[in-house]
């Protein structure tokens, strides 16, 4: 819608940030059965703009978990509901914590990868997991 627009007539960056965040939030709530609080922002690709009046779509999966945390990947496209192309537009990797009713980190089940496309996710996603900590303790 325009008010979500920038001067150009794209999707506002910040505006799609947080609805990256929101469906990221879902699903990491989702698997946690729990309230979760975003803990980091791996990446945010900006690929294409989305204009006014295109469909946005995003899709989240989780793609790593641990002890209390996972790693949530969102994907997002931009449909242009007149000619039906679509386009991936964005794609980020997000991590969020499961709290408790104090709101203290919470264990949350495990993932259990099944096709080799998860695999390959998991494997990525515990190695942006050792960066991120060795940005975190630098």
């Amino acid at each position: 819608m325009p008010n979500d627009a920038n001067q150009l007539g794209n999707l506002h960056g910040g505006r799609l940030m947080q609805w990256i965040d929101i469906a990221g939030a879902l699903a990491a709530s989702r698997h946690a059965n729990r309230v979760v609080a975003t803990v980091a922002l791996d990446s945010l690709d900006f690929r294409h703009p989305i204009r006014v009046g295109e469909l946005v779509r995003l899709k989240a999966k989780l793609t790593w978990v641990g002890r209390t945390s996972m790693e949530v990947k969102v994907v997002v496209y931009g449909e242009n509901l007149m000619s039906g192309e679509v386009t991936l537009t964005n794609k980020a990797y997000i991590t969020y914590v499961a709290l408790d009713d104090e709101g203290k980190p919470t264990p949350v089940p495990i993932l259990i990868p099944e096709t080799e496309e998860e695999k390959k996710d998991y494997v990525e996603g515990e190695l942006r997991r050792t960066e991120r900590l060795k940005r975190r303790d630098s």
